[in-house]
């Protein structure tokens, strides 16, 4: 289960990269920086979860399979 660790950190840095290149101007406020880098990363964290889960369970459904 230790793998799964590595795969948590591996997806929410890979999904905070991919949300680096959206352009979060026109959806957030003027002067609100703050608030834009926090949408950021709470994002990148549900991405990373979702991302490993969906990881995980393919590989264990695809090893049923066979």
């Amino acid at each position: 289960m230790n793998y799964k660790a590595y795969l948590y950190v591996i997806t929410v840095l890979l999904s905070a990269y991919a949300l680096s290149g959206v352009n979060f101007d026109n959806f957030i406020k003027k002067n609100k920086a703050l608030e834009a880098r926090i949408l950021v990363i709470i994002t990148s964290l549900i991405m990373g979860y979702l991302l490993t889960n969906f990881i995980t369970d393919f590989f264990n459904v695809s090893s049923l399979i066979k």
